[in-house]
């Protein structure tokens, strides 16, 4: 059988890494897009060191070129898409009365104009294969995060904008997938920016009590499998909550509030 074609955006770290190896393990020809060229290098090296199905591409997905260019070169490269994972994200932390605005433009250029970008150049193929279209958003896609207003934005928007999608295109054959991963174990609260735009540089959470990357890559490639319309991961942080913000609202947000305010050096205290 032809092999599938699977592009993954924020491939080199995090969830990203963990659904190129979970779709190498399942056959897939893979197009790899991330900034970080070395990291996607040493991934591709390890699990195809004849790069007979992994493609790299150095991606800025902030950039609408740059996306326009990994979209054609991975059709150049497999002939089709069959699925797109916009997954390259950024999260930041602090009270939206400290945050500098530049980081609000700059956690939406990466979540959603990203994901807006890669989407508008990948849809003609995905139309043709009728295959997926897939947004890894968060639980803070349903749920409004004190001290990340940027993420919850950008992730509220990038599930609107992908339930959209599924209705325009509703009798042309296109899945899209919204997934929900709860708090996941990654590098991406490393990464986190803070009110001034620096890097966090550390956790304010204990990662060992998360979803591992590598389970959320799984839940995720077998919900693409099945067609699903969304995707919600960990019941009390995930389902518990989402279902308790649609009937409960008030109750919903005392509790995300005094969770939240229990990080260390949380700025709700």
């Amino acid at each position: 059988m032809e092999k599938k074609n699977v592009i993954i955006t924020g491939a080199s770290s995090g969830i990203g890494k963990a659904l190129v190896y979970e779709y190498f393990k399942r056959g897939y020809q893979i197009t790899m897009a991330a900034r970080n060229r070395e990291a996607m290098e040493l991934i591709a090296k390890e699990l195809d060191p004849k790069s007979n199905t992994i493609l790299l591409i150095k991606t800025d997905v902030t950039s609408e070129a740059e996306c326009q260019n990994l979209i054609e070169k991975s059709v150049a490269r497999f002939g089709k898409i069959d699925i797109l994972i916009n997954n390259a994200g950024i999260s930041m932390r602090a009270l939206f009365n400290d945050l500098h605005l530049d980081v609000m433009r700059r956690v939406m250029d990466v979540n959603f104009w990203g994901t807006v970008y890669c989407t508008k150049y990948a849809l003609p193929h995905l139309l043709k294969s009728k295959g997926s279209l897939v947004g890894v958003i968060s639980i803070a896609g349903y749920l409004g995060l004190p001290a990340r207003s940027a993420y919850s934005a950008s992730k509220y928007a990038v599930r609107g904008f992908l339930d959209t999608l599924r209705v325009e295109n509703l009798k042309k054959g296109l899945h899209v997938l919204v997934a929900a991963p709860g708090f996941t174990a990654s590098n991406v609260r490393l990464s986190a920016l803070a009110a001034d735009g620096s890097q966090q540089s550390e956790t304010p959470r204990d990662e060992s009590k998360m979803m591992t990357s590598e389970e959320v890559a799984y839940r995720i490639a077998n919900a693409v499998d099945k067609r699903k319309a969304e995707l919600i991961l960990t019941f009390v942080e995930g389902k518990l909550s989402v279902f308790l913000k649609k009937s409960f609202p008030r109750l919903i947000e005392k509790l995300t509030y005094n969770h939240m305010a229990k990080e260390p050096n949380s700025p709700l205290k």
